[in-house]
């Protein structure tokens, strides 16, 4: 390496001898150059040691501080909102169940009012079938009332036409009369009958 040194050397221009260390080469320091460099280099690690170094281990200490901080928020946020979303689901079915009674609840009710309802409705409809069977009772009792009268008068006077007498007697005019309306009745006592029930 020696002689490719020298050999650089002479084609630079420079001739020097080689005489061991006093000859001057380009790229070996000088050996002073040496030991201040070296005492330079030995102060600035002393010096970053002493005072970057601990700053730069302080702030890695603190970053990671943080960031396990951050990741034990993490945890305990994920925590949180995993018991959150428990308490949501339970409340939900809570709520679902509550839903399902209350809907059996008004199926149960509305089921119960349209049995209430029916039941009345049937009794309104029986009480109005009894008022009417009552009113028609009664119109038959009148009818027949007033057609007995009328039949007696007429029969009355057709008596009196074909008899050629007056019956102008009530006595016997209640016997023609009750006479003729129960001949009457025995002739068509069965239609009556059938059609009246």
């Amino acid at each position: 390496m020696h002689t490719l040194l020298l050999a650089a050397a002479e084609e630079g221009g420079e001739a020097t001898q080689a005489t061991g260390w006093g000859t001057k080469v380009p790229i070996v320091p000088h050996p002073a150059e040496v030991i201040v460099g070296l005492v330079f280099f030995l102060i600035l690690l002393w010096a970053m040691t002493k005072y970057v170094v601990p700053r730069l281990e302080a702030m890695y200490a603190e970053r990671t501080a943080e960031i396990e901080g951050g990741i034990e928020k993490a945890a305990q946020a994920q925590a949180e909102a995993a018991a959150a979303l428990e308490e949501y689901n339970s409340q939900l079915s809570e709520a679902r169940a509550e839903a399902g009674r209350i809907r059996e609840e008004a199926r149960a009710q509305g089921a119960q009012i349209v049995a209430e309802m029916r039941e009345q409705a049937q009794a309104e409809a029986a009480r109005i079938v009894s008022s009417a069977q009552a009113q028609i009772t009664a119109e038959r009792q009148q009818a027949v009332v007033q057609l007995r009268t009328e039949v007696g008068t007429l029969a009355t006077d057709l008596a009196s036409r074909i008899v050629g007498e007056s019956l102008e007697d009530s006595a016997r005019q209640s016997r023609v009369i009750d006479r003729f309306l129960d001949e009457l009745e025995q002739a068509d006592s069965a239609p009556v009958t059938g059609r009246v029930s």
